[in-house]
C-alpha cells in the first residue's frame, strides 16, 4: 500500500503552511491589486456621489432622478454590468473600477444625501444670518454634520467594493478573485481557502480603518454619547429618589 504523501500541497488540504511560503509573492500581489482597485473605485465614487448628493439636496426636482438612476444601477447584476461595459473599456483594470464605482454610487449618494436632510434648518438659517454663503454653509456646516450618515454609507459602500472585485475575475482584474477564481477550476483547496480568507480580512481591516477615522473626525458624536448615560444616570437617582420619598 502506498503511503500518502508529505507534502500538505500533495494532499491537496485546505489548510496548508507550505502553499503560504511557496507562494507569498503570488497573495502579496493579489491582495496589492485589491486593495487599490478597492480603493480607486471608492474614491471614484465618493468624488462622484458627493456632488450628486449636494445637488439632489439643492434641487429637489433632481432627488427623485438621481435616487432613481443609482438605485437602477445597483439593481443589475455583477456579469451583466462588466458585460455591458465591455465595449468601452475592454478587458481592463477600468472595466472593473468603473463596475464599482457604479454599484458604489447607490449606497454614497443615499447616506450622503440623508445626512444634509438631517441637519436642523433651524442651524442653516443661524449660520445664513452669520452671513454664510452656500460653500461655506457647506463645507463648514452641512457635511460635518452629514459625516456620521456619510461615513456609515462609505464603510458599507467599501465592504461592498471588496466582495465585488472578486467577480473582476473573469476579465483577469479580480485582485484576489482571481486566485479564487483560479483554485475553484483546479480545485485546490490552499488557494481558494487563503484566498476567500484574505478578502475577508481586507473587508474588516477596511471597516475597522474607516470605523476609526470616523471616530477621529466627530468627535462631537462622541460627547453627545457620553452625555447620555449621564443624564439616564440623574433621571434614575431622581426616581429612586422619589421612591425612597414615598416609603
Amino acid at each position: 500500500m502506498t503511503a500518502p504523501p508529505d507534502d500538505c500541497l500533495a494532499r491537496n488540504e485546505w489548510i496548508c503552511g507550505a502553499y503560504l511560503t511557496s507562494r507569498r509573492q503570488i497573495l502579496l500581489d493579489a491582495v496589492a491589486q485589491h486593495v487599490q482597485l478597492t480603493f480607486l473605485s471608492v474614491l471614484i465614487g465618493l468624488a462622484v456621489a458627493l456632488p450628486l448628493a449636494v445637488l439632489a439636496r439643492r434641487r429637489r426636482w433632481a432627488a427623485g432622478p438621481v435616487l432613481g438612476v443609482t438605485t437602477i444601477l445597483y439593481t443589475i447584476p455583477s456579469l451583466a454590468m462588466f458585460s455591458l461595459l465591455l465595449p468601452l473599456y475592454g478587458l481592463s483594470a477600468a472595466l472593473v473600477v468603473t463596475g464599482l464605482v457604479l454599484y458604489s454610487l447607490t449606497l454614497l449618494v443615499r447616506n450622503i444625501l440623508a445626512g444634509l436632510r438631517a441637519v436642523p434648518e433651524e442651524t442653516r438659517q443661524a449660520a445664513r444670518g452669520l452671513g454664510y454663503g452656500p460653500v461655506r454653509l457647506l463645507l463648514t456646516v452641512e457635511l460635518p454634520l452629514a459625516l456620521p450618515a456619510a461615513m456609515a454609507g462609505l464603510r458599507i459602500a467599501t465592504v461592498s467594493a471588496v466582495s465585488l472585485l472578486t467577480v473582476g475575475a473573469i476579465v483577469g482584474f479580480g485582485g484576489l478573485g482571481n486566485l479564487i477564481y483560479a483554485g475553484m477550476n483546479t480545485y485546490f483547496k490552499a488557494q481558494v481557502l487563503t484566498a476567500s480568507v484574505l478578502c475577508v480580512l481586507i473587508a474588516v481591516a477596511a471597516d475597522l480603518l474607516l470605523l476609526s477615522v470616523q471616530w477621529l473626525i466627530t468627535p462631537w458624536t462622541r460627547a453627545a454619547r457620553a452625555r447620555v448615560p449621564a443624564g439616564r444616570g440623574r433621571a434614575r437617582t431622581r426616581v429612586a429618589g422619589a421612591g425612597a420619598g414615598r416609603t
